[in-house]
């Protein structure tokens, strides 16, 4: 046999066992210049007022670098290892080293190259519907193109080369190193199974458990006032993240097996088939692949995290544009409300219009702090709020005792929260007005500049305003002392209105749109959404994989324990169901602790990103789960092929 012909044989046999790398390198290859394409495509810049995310894009890109090619060496790593015993024989025949790495690198570049001109394709044909998803996610309203872009082209060709050349490095050294006895004992060395669990992995195990829990339980307290300065809240998540992050190793390095082995204690050694080919696989396999299960569970957990987050504020983009604008269009200049409405008048739009007339304040609300503020670098007990009569409001009515608080910040009441009720202080120039504090209601009544970025307002009989008023400090009061608000009686007129109020050319700081509030959330928070969703993308991809390859190795090592337990009398379905559960808990457990630690990250801070917490969490999390079981369903597949084998 011709080494050609050899080539061609080898290449017929990877394709047929390794073609889900195949098609994760196509994936990669496609899915990184479909991305790239986004910086060079004449569309994204054509759209007036659009995006601006070329920056974000670019920086992506390099993680999208750095993602692919530690996917990519680490499955080298496991496919060179797995024909070791081929190059030993290769090496037993005669064949100098040398000509075995050319051998593998003729294999590797027409392999590689190949999928990468496939990826290309794909990409290219892919990198209209990208920009179309990214068009609609930011509500840009432009139309998609499909156009080559020579630099993405290069840029791709460049990246992938690179990884191509780490590759034949990998390679050289593997053949280097290892000496012909070595090259046939790489795929069995394995840990000893029988080893009896000492008392330091129990030590180790019940230490990993209780380094995670104690990080959730800091990130459930981290903005409840427990750490009241900059110091001491950045102290407390660079703990979080080491426990959590030393944590799941040790978890994977001692919890798991000593779980397990609690299991197997309780059955008193009477272990089923399933029990030997989950139970006890699982004990010592998680064991050895502690780092790489922390990586991935990190990185998942991570993504999911961001993900998370990005479509929180996303999928509240109404609610915090009302934050910020809360009528249609608020505007704080007379003239300009005079100019908006004639607007209206002359093009037949029907609205309605509020004035509220504000007063800002120092208000003492240390007595309805549900928090000690005492040495809070923060705040402090003294805020400085608007203050409206209730006579500007509507339904709202307060005796001249009484003061309601409205419109207060999630982020900001999660780390200063109200009581129920408590007195007050109205804090004017020289005097006090000391009122009774009876709650809290949700709506939004001024926009962020009354508010000093989420403060709520104050709202009181129109006699304590007047006597505020009256004593007001000159030096707290804004440029602008009255709020005008108008209402669109029709809110299918929104568009037509918004168009005139843009014509307008008004001073964006103190006129403002609803609409455009809205919109620009979308576009800011849905750019960073498909950046980190295409990311997350590539990530489940490559990780699914690499767990995938795992048990691919694993399988073909247990391929004899598979022969003896057939030849024992086992079916086939009595050796799957063992292998179903082994899957179930090779891709369940890492998936699980990542759903778990993305859980707690997004609920200490999901606040700050919006007004919505469990139906964007849910449907990234139940997504990404659907997602990651696909490799498991294709990992007990393959081990079915593997017991059909077996005889």
């Amino acid at each position: 046999m011709s080494i050609n012909q050899l080539i061609v044989r080898n290449l017929k046999k990877n394709l047929k066992n390794y073609y889900l790398y195949v098609f994760a390198l196509v994936f990669s290859a496609a899915l990184y210049f479909a991305f790239v394409t986004l910086q060079y495509d004449p569309s994204m810049d054509e759209v007036e007022g659009s995006i601006k995310g070329a920056a974000g894009i670019r920086a992506a890109s390099v993680l999208l670098i750095g993602i692919v090619t530690i996917f990519l060496l680490y499955a080298n790593v496991i496919f060179i290892k797995r024909r070791s015993k081929e190059i030993g024989l290769l090496q037993l025949i005669g064949m100098t080293r040398r000509q075995i790495f050319k051998i593998l690198s003729l294999e590797n570049l027409i392999l590689y190259f190949g999928s990468l001109v496939i990826g290309l394709l794909l990409g290219f044909a892919a990198s209209k519907l990208v920009i179309m998803i990214l068009f609609k996610i930011t509500g840009v309203d432009a139309i998609a193109s499909l156009s080559f872009s020579p630099q993405a082209l290069l840029q791709t060709l460049i990246v992938f080369g690179l990884i191509y050349v780490f590759i034949l490095l990998m390679n050289g050294l593997f053949i280097k190193r290892q000496n012909i006895l070595a090259l046939f004992r790489v795929m069995s060395t394995m840990e000893e199974r029988g080893k009896r669990i000492s008392v330091i992995e129990i030590i180790i195990g019940l230490l990993g458990i209780g380094l995670i829990v104690t990080g959730y339980f800091v990130s459930s307290k981290l903005f409840d006032g427990d750490f009241t300065s900059m110091t001491a809240l950045f102290g407390a998540m660079i703990f979080i993240l080491a426990s959590v992050i030393i944590g799941t190793y040790l978890f994977y390095k001692g919890s798991v097996r000593f779980l397990f082995h609690l299991i197997r204690k309780q059955k008193n050694g009477y272990l089923t088939v399933n029990d030997v080919l989950s139970l006890s696989s699982i004990m010592f396999r998680m064991r050895s692949n502690a780092l790489m299960l922390t990586v991935i569970t990190t990185v998942s957990a991570l993504a999911i995290g961001l993900l998370s987050l990005s479509y929180i504020s996303y999928y509240s983009a109404e609610r915090l544009a009302q934050q910020i604008v809360p009528d249609d269009f608020s505007l704080l200049n007379e003239k300009n409300a005079i100019a908006l409405k004639q607007e209206f008048d002359q093009q037949n739009i029907a609205y309605s219009e509020k004035r509220i007339e504000v007063v800002m304040a120092n208000v003492n609300v240390s007595k309805i702090m549900e928090n000690d503020l005492e040495g809070d670098t923060f705040f402090s007990d003294n805020m400085l709020m608007p203050v409206i009569s209730d006579q500007d409001t509507e339904g709202i009515n307060v005796s001249p005792e009484d003061t309601i608080f409205s419109g207060y910040n999630d982020a900001v009441s999660k780390m200063m929260p109200f009581g129920d009720s408590g007195p007050v202080e109205l804090l004017g120039k020289k005097d006090k007005i000391k009122q009774n504090y009876i709650g809290l209601e949700r709506d939004y009544l001024l926009p962020l500049q009354f508010t000093s970025g989420g403060l709520p307002v104050a709202i009181v009989d129109e006699t304590v305003f007047n006597r505020l008023k009256q004593d007001a400090d000159p030096a707290l009061q804004n440029e602008f002392s009255e709020y005008i608000g108008i209402q669109l009686a029709d809110k299918t007129e929104l568009d037509k209105a918004n168009a005139l109020f843009q014509e307008q050319g008004f001073d964006d700081t103190l006129q403002f749109s609803q609409l455009e509030a809205v919109n620009g959330q979308k576009q800011q928070m849905g750019l960073i959404m498909f950046i980190v969703g295409f990311l997350g993308l590539t990530f489940l991809v490559t990780s699914g994989c690499i767990l995938y390859f795992k048990q691919m190795d694993e399988s073909e090592q247990e391929r004899g324990s598979y022969t003896i337990l057939r030849k024992l009398g086992y079916t086939r379905g009595d050796l799957l169901r063992g292998i179903q559960i082994k899957q179930l808990f090779s891709f369940g457990i890492p998936l699980a602790v990542g759903l778990s630690h993305s859980y707690f990250a997004v609920k200490s801070g999901w606040f700050f990103f919006g007004s919505e917490l469990w139906a964007p969490m849910l449907i990234v999390m139940l997504l990404y789960t659907a997602l990651y079981s696909i490799f498991g369903v294709l990992s007990v597949l393959y081990c079915k092929k593997v017991i059909k084998d077996a005889l």
